[in-house]
C-alpha cells in the first residue's frame, strides 16, 4: 500500500506547524552585521590605502619601485648604457 500527502505551504508556516523557532530575525540581524563589517573593510583594499600600507615602513620604497619599473622596461641608464 502506498500512501502520497502532499502539504502546500510556506516554510514559515511549516516551521511555525512543527513548533520550531524564528529565526528570521536573528537573519537579519546576522546580516546586518556582515554588511556592516564589509563596508568597514572595502575601505582598507582600496588601491590608495593598499599603496600607503605597502610604503609607509620604508620611505624610500616608493623610489626602489619606480626603479625597479624602468628596469623591467628597458628603459634603465645602466642597461641601455651596456648595449651602445
Amino acid at each position: 500500500m502506498k500512501v502520497n500527502v502532499e502539504i502546500d505551504c510556506t516554510p514559515l508556516e511549516a516551521r511555525q506547524f512543527f513548533g520550531l523557532p524564528d529565526v528570521q530575525p536573528m537573519q537579519i540581524a546576522v546580516m546586518d552585521k556582515l554588511q556592516q563589517q564589509m563596508m568597514a573593510n572595502i575601505e582598507k583594499v582600496s588601491p590608495e590605502a593598499l599603496m600607503q600600507s605597502w610604503f609607509t615602513f620604508d620611505p624610500k620604497l616608493a623610489e626602489r619601485f619606480q626603479d625597479l619599473f624602468v628596469t623591467m622596461a628597458g628603459l634603465g641608464g645602466s642597461r641601455s648604457n651596456d648595449r651602445k
